[in-house]
Parts: C-alpha cells; structure tokens; sequence
C-alpha cells in the first residue's frame, strides 16, 4: 500500500524557526549592499538634514503624536502647522521624500525576492525533494499532493507565489506604506486578514496546510518513511503491482 508520511507539526516548526533565521539574516545582508548601491544613507541623512532646518527655524519638534500636539498651546500649534506647511511646500524636501519612499520599496522588494530564490529555490533544488537548510536539518521534504517528485517549476511557484508575494511581500509592502503614512488602519486589517487566514489554514484544516502549499498543491512529508515517486506513471504501477500482489495472496 501506498501512505502518506506527513511530516510531524513540531519539525516542520522548528525547521521554518531555522530557515525564518536564515531568510532574516540573507536579507539584511541584501538590503544593506542593496542600500549601498542606491546610497540610500546619504539621501537620508540630506532629508534629515532639511527636517532639523525648518525644526530649528519655526523652533519645533517634529514627529509629535496627537496627544503631544493636542498639548500644546495655541501660538506652539500655530507654529508647528507653519513649519509642516512649509516643509509640505518645500520642493526639495518632497522630492527627497518620494525618492526614499521609493528607494526602501526596491530594497524591501529586492532583498526578499533575492533571500528566497536563494534560500527557498537554489538551495532545495539542489539538495532535492524540495528541501531548505532547515528542511534538511530535520528530516523533511516537500512533494506534489499525488506523492510525485515536485518538478522546478511548481517549486518556483511555491516559493514566488506563495512565500514570498502572498506571505511576506503583500504584508512587507503594506508595512512600508504605513511607515511612510500612505496607508492607516485598513493596512492594518488587510495584514491582520491575511495572518488569520493562514492560523486558520494550519489550525483547522484537515492537513494543516500554509497558503504555499495550498496554492502550489504540495505537501512536506517525513523523507526517510516517505516514498516519492519520478512520475505519476510511475505512481501508478507501484499501486498496480501491489493491487495484483494482495490480489494474489488472498487467492
């Protein structure tokens, strides 16, 4: 008979613990040559700069929350609006402003688009049968739902559709927008949604299955008990033989 060897919940935690440590230590490594390369620092440092300018000039703090403003006086209101509409008029000021808006947006893409082909598509396809590092410290693997090898491609479509723009990038760029004040509480929510859906996913399904898997309709199994097979033809006769094999032993 033919049986699938799910991989036990506490591997599968403790190998996405270990690979979610590598990915988070790959990307800062990525973001750092990537903030080099666009000079990301300077522009920073050029926009703070303009930030402590109008500050010293209107003689006040910037970044106060609604509490702190709602504190101040009429005359400290009156100048904290005047400072923010003339940095809000300042031509260069918004154009700094945009231009880091947009370098964080690459490095933030860039970085983790990078850590995962490395780390979630090189790395297994090397090792085989879909393994990460983390994968491969603790005995697992991954293969299609039918018990078939999972080819390049579905591995491709796992780790770029499903890990990195439904689980990390749609949340990492949301984070970004809210950072930055494009986006409120309706970033918030979308993020919470999405975390929810995949708690759900994994605590109330049948197979405990992650939107990666889900899209990508693959499964991680125990490597050492598992069988996986090249193809579904071949699939297909080891349950035939074994079908006319029982079929005998009771005759």
């Amino acid at each position: 008979m033919y049986d699938l060897q799910k991989a036990n919940m506490w591997k599968r935690i403790s190998a996405a613990m270990c690979d979610g440590i590598l990915l988070c230590i790959v990307v800062i490594g990525f973001a750092l040559l990537l903030s080099s390369l666009l000079g990301y620092d300077a522009q920073a440092d050029r926009l703070q700069a303009a930030y402590d300018g109008y500050a010293l000039t209107y003689d006040v703090e910037f970044d106060l929350t609604a509490a702190e403003y709602a504190a101040l006086d009429a005359q400290a209101q009156a100048q904290y609006d005047a400072a923010l509409e003339a940095l809000a008029g300042d031509a260069d000021v918004n154009y700094l402003y945009g231009l880091l808006i947009n370098f964080t947006l690459i490095i933030v893409t860039f970085s983790i688009l990078l850590a995962y082909l490395l780390l979630e598509f090189v790395v297994p396809l090397l090792f085989g049968h879909g393994q990460t590092l983390g994968k491969k410290v603790f005995g697992i693997g991954v293969m299609r739902t039918d018990g078939v090898k999972l080819p390049p491609v579905l591995l491709f479509a796992r780790t770029i559709l499903g890990k990195y723009t439904v689980e990390t990038m749609i949340p990492a760029l949301i984070a970004v927008m809210i950072y930055f004040n494009l986006m409120g509480l309706g970033g918030t929510l979308i993020i919470l949604g999405l975390w929810l859906v995949q708690i759900i996913l994994l605590a109330a399904t049948g197979k405990r299955t992650p939107v990666h898997d889900l899209l990508a309709q693959t499964v991680t199994v125990d490597i050492a008990s598992q069988m996986i097979f090249d193809t579904p033809e071949a699939r297909q006769r080891y349950i035939a033989e074994h079908a006319n094999e029982n079929d005998a032993d009771y005759q």
